[in-house]
């Protein structure tokens, strides 16, 4: 029978009434509000005095922009004016992927602020039903990137078995997901496609053939239709998580008795939606942008900080699971810096990939925006698998194109294994249209 000790991974922080919660993040938030403008000269000179209250801070503190934050490492790298804490102290150290063109963010955490990012994931996973005994695997890189590190040590602290690929191919990976039994694995949307491309090459059914029952995919949006292929492919039930570099740890994980349901972890971060044209709050069924405080670092601190991320948040009770934490209907909905506009037309690497990811011929894509005697216009790059109708899935998928985003875009085939994998983040969307 499951009960609150069981369902939750910190039953008193996941079910306190909402009047709580906001005068405990409050509390958290004054607390790393004193701490960044006595000890950060970046922050000594953005935090006013006399904040009284949550809602004043959102009033008075100005945002914070990605190039505010890498103008203040430049001063003196890797850090600059930022660190509110002496640097000496860190023990772990990390930056941005650097994917979206944004010159990379270094950050480092203490041990404090390392245990609090874990114990984040730890509440993610446990929500996910990841469990003490079970066998899991994270699929990334271990380089500089934050990634995965964080669930890599949360499985480690829950009791979980962990079986390092970080050096592996997605063949010896596979592999090595029906060897060892791996239950739980994590990567990015973009790699679990490989993995399940690499096991059809190798005549393996991942669905019947491993244990696998949890997955959990982060670092980039993920389509419905990428979804779907991910949970047949796999036979298990995949997760959105979300996290950020910037905070340190995820901030977010989607329910299993709510599909798409992503919960803001809402103890160790506030997040405000806001307008990406007035600015104003965004209300509940509103689309808007993420703007984010995190509560639980001392090492690098970061309050009001607009993230791009494109979101719709909801009420905790839409959710039946029991958690008074609001969520982001369909995790995170895509980037406003992604957006582009074809004649007129607003795309997003997202929206293409949902149409192309709805046939199952299509092996890997690249989307790129070109001019063409002055006017705009979209290349798909298809790669077939092997013994599809080639001509039939060029025009399937240009039709697909043209009927659900309005654009009639130029398909191109490309030949098996020609366009690029990726581990980590994936870069299929490129605008190579003249300026």
């Amino acid at each position: 029978m499951s009960t609150p000790e069981t369902t939750f991974w910190q039953p008193a922080t996941e079910t306190m009434s909402r009047d709580r919660l906001a005068a405990w993040q409050w509390v958290k938030l004054r607390k790393a509000l004193e701490h960044a403008r006595t000890n950060s000269k970046f922050w000594a000179t953005r935090i006013p005095d006399g904040l009284e209250s949550l809602a004043d801070f959102q009033e008075r503190v100005p945002l914070l922009y990605k190039k505010d934050l890498v103008a203040a490492e430049a001063v003196d790298p890797p850090f600059g004016i930022l660190p509110s804490t002496d640097p000496v102290a860190g023990v772990r150290f990390h930056q941005t992927s650097g994917t979206s063109g944004h010159t990379p963010l270094r950050t480092f955490d203490t041990a404090r602020d390392w245990a609090w990012g874990v114990d984040m994931w730890c509440a993610a996973l446990h929500a996910a039903g990841v469990r003490p005994g079970q066998k899991g695997c994270v699929a990334f890189g271990y380089g500089l990137f934050m990634g995965f590190w964080g669930m890599q040590d949360a499985l480690s602290r829950m009791g979980c078995t962990i079986v390092p690929t970080g050096s592996m191919d997605s063949v010896t990976r596979v592999r090595l997901i029906v060897d060892q039994g791996i239950e739980v694995l994590g990567s990015t949307p973009t790699y679990a496609m490989r993995l399940l491309e690499t096991a059809a090459e190798l005549g393996i059914d991942l669905a019947t053939e491993s244990k696998l029952r949890i997955i959990v995919t982060g670092a980039e949006p993920r389509s419905a239709a990428t979804t779907r292929t991910l949970t047949e492919g796999f036979g298990a039930r995949v997760f959105d998580f979300a996290g950020m570099t910037e905070l340190g740890t995820v901030f977010m994980f989607e329910c299993p008795s709510r599909p798409g349901a992503c919960h803001i972890i809402e103890p160790g971060v506030v997040e405000e939606v806001l307008d990406p044209e007035t600015g104003r709050p965004a209300g509940y069924g509103e689309r808007g942008v993420r703007v984010m405080t995190g509560l639980g670092r001392e090492g690098i601190q970061v309050f009001r900080y607009w993230t791009d991320d494109v979101v719709v948040k909801r009420p905790w009770h839409d959710c039946p699971c029991g958690r008074t934490w609001d969520f982001y209907d369909g995790g995170i909905l895509g980037r406003s810096d992604d957006m582009r506009k074809i004649r007129g037309i607003s795309v997003t690497p997202v929206l293409v990939e949902d149409v192309v990811r709805g046939f199952d011929a299509v092996a890997e894509f690249q989307t790129v925006l070109r001019t063409d005697g002055g006017l705009d216009k979209m290349v798909l790059r298809i790669e077939p698998r092997p013994g599809a109708d080639q001509a039939a899935l060029a025009a399937g998928v240009r039709d697909a194109v043209k009927r659900l985003i309005g654009l009639q875009p130029e398909v191109r085939l490309a030949a098996p294994g020609e366009l690029p994998r990726f581990e980590a983040k994936a870069a299929r969307f490129h605008d190579e249209r003249d300026r």
